[in-house]
C-alpha cells in the first residue's frame, strides 16, 4: 500500500457527519479524501479534496469512483456491495471488507452470525411475511425490525398484542424477544489488517424516546468492571470472528439479571464514539484510519469524564437552521460544540453534537443537561 502520508488517494462513500469528522483528522496525516454521496449539499462538500455527487447504489457509479481511488471505506452501510466486491477483486483496498457490509446490511444475517459464532442476543426468528408473525414462537410484546435499509430507529417496530400486527411491517423482517434492560451499553473495537485489537472504555447511553435516536452519552462507565471487561470482550470475539478491517460499534443491552445481550453492529465510526474526541487518548476517527491504513493502534484510554448531546432539530421546526442558545453553551467550561454543516433544519435530524468534559462527574452531567436544555435547533 502507499504511504498514507504521501500520495496515497482515500475514497470515503458517503459524505455525512461521519465522513465529515473523519476528513477533519485525515488532514493531520496528508491524505487525499475523495467523497461520493448523493446530495450536493453534504457536510463534507467543502472540506474534501475531490466531491462527487451520485449514488451509492448504483453498481456503476459506486464501480467508477472505487477506480480512482487507492483504498475505500463508508461512512453508511448503505452501499452496492456488489461493485465493491468487484473492485476488491481488482486490487482496490476495501476497508470494511465487502463481506462484512454485506452481512450487516441485513439484520437477518447478523442475528445468524451471532447464533453461529456464540455471541450473545436476543431470541429472535426470521419473518419473510406477514402470515409467520401470526405464528410466532416469541411472546408478545416483541420487536420487529426491518432486514434492511433500517437506521436510527426507522424500520423498528414495538408490537405489544395482537391489535399491533395489522401495522407490523410487511417487508422481510425479524422479531426478536423483547428486552426489559437496565442499561444501553456500547464498545467500539477496532482491528488492524496485522489483527491486533483495541478497544475503546464502555459507554452508556440514553436514547430519545420519541426518535429512538442516542441523546445523551456517558463516558467511561461506572457499572462493575466485570460488565465492562464482558462487553470488551464479547466485541472483540465479534471483531475477531468478522476479521474486519476497521471500526466496528458493538451495541449492547444490559438486562435486569445482568446479562449481556447484543443487540447491532455497525462497522464504521459511530454515534456512540463522537466523545472520543475529546474524551481520549485516540479518538475514534484516527482510530480507524490507523486501522485501515494497517498503522498501530492507538491508545484508547479516557482522558476525563465526558459527556457527549446528540444537538438534533427540533419538533415543529424546518427550514434554515437556527442554533438558538449557542452563546450561552459556549461560556460554559468543558464544552465542545461539533456542527455538521447542514443548512436546513427538520425534526430530529443530526445538526451537530456537543461533548462535556469534566475531571468531576457530577459536574459534567449537570453541565450537559444545561447543555441539552438550553442548545435548542429552530428555523
Amino acid at each position: 500500500m502507499k504511504a498514507f502520508y504521501g500520495d496515497l488517494r482515500l475514497g470515503i462513500l458517503g459524505g455525512g457527519q461521519l465522513g465529515r469528522m473523519l476528513i477533519q483528522q485525515a488532514v493531520n496525516y496528508n491524505v487525499t479524501v475523495k467523497i461520493l454521496d448523493p446530495d450536493r449539499e453534504a457536510p463534507c462538500r467543502k472540506l474534501c479534496d475531490e466531491f462527487i455527487v451520485g449514488s451509492l447504489n448504483d453498481y456503476e457509479t459506486v464501480y467508477n469512483f472505487g477506480k480512482k481511488v487507492d483504498l475505500l471505506t463508508i461512512e453508511i452501510e448503505k452501499v452496492n456491495v456488489d461493485a465493491l466486491e468487484q473492485l476488491e477483486k481488482e486490487g482496490v483496498l476495501v476497508y470494511p471488507q465487502p463481506r462484512v457490509i454485506r452481512l450487516i446490511q441485513d439484520k437477518g444475517l447478523q442475528k445468524q452470525f451471532f447464533k453461529e459464532n456464540d455471541i450473545p442476543t436476543a431470541e429472535f426468528q426470521v419473518i419473510s411475511s406477514p402470515e409467520q408473525l401470526k405464528d410466532s414462537t416469541i411472546p408478545f410484546p416483541y420487536i420487529q425490525k426491518l432486514r434492511r435499509d433500517g437506521y436510527d430507529g426507522k424500520g423498528v417496530y414495538k408490537v405489544v398484542d395482537e391489535s399491533y400486527l395489522e401495522k407490523a411491517f410487511t417487508e422481510p423482517s425479524l422479531i426478536e424477544r423483547w428486552i426489559d434492560f437496565e442499561k444501553e451499553i456500547a464498545v467500539i473495537v477496532a482491528r488492524n489488517e496485522n489483527g491486533d485489537i483495541e478497544t475503546f472504555p464502555m459507554v452508556e447511553m440514553e436514547f430519545n424516546p420519541e426518535a429512538n435516536l442516542v441523546e445523551f452519552l456517558i463516558s467511561p462507565s461506572t457499572l462493575p468492571f466485570a460488565v465492562q471487561q464482558e462487553a470488551a470482550d464479547i466485541a472483540k470475539k465479534i471483531a475477531e470472528s468478522l476479521k474486519i478491517v476497521g471500526l466496528l460499534a458493538v451495541e449492547m443491552f444490559l438486562d435486569k439479571q445482568g446479562k449481556i445481550l447484543v443487540n447491532e453492529l455497525a462497522p464504521r465510526p459511530h454515534n456512540s464514539g463522537h466523545q472520543t474526541i475529546e474524551g481520549n487518548v485516540v479518538s475514534q476517527f484516527e482510530q480507524h484510519l490507523r486501522a485501515i491504513f494497517d498503522q498501530p493502534l492507538g491508545n484508547t484510554d479516557s482522558l476525563s469524564n465526558a459527556i457527549m448531546i446528540n444537538v438534533l432539530g427540533e419538533q415543529g421546526y424546518e427550514g434554515p437552521a437556527i442554533y438558538q442558545g449557542i452563546e450561552k453553551v459556549m461560556k460554559c467550561a468543558g464544552v465542545y460544540i461539533h456542527l455538521y454543516g447542514k443548512a436546513l433544519t427538520k425534526p430530529f435530524r443530526k445538526m451537530g453534537h456537543v461533548t462535556i468534559v469534566n475531571t468531576d462527574r457530577e459536574k459534567a452531567i449537570e453541565t450537559a443537561r444545561y447543555v441539552q436544555e438550553t442548545l435548542k435547533v429552530i428555523s
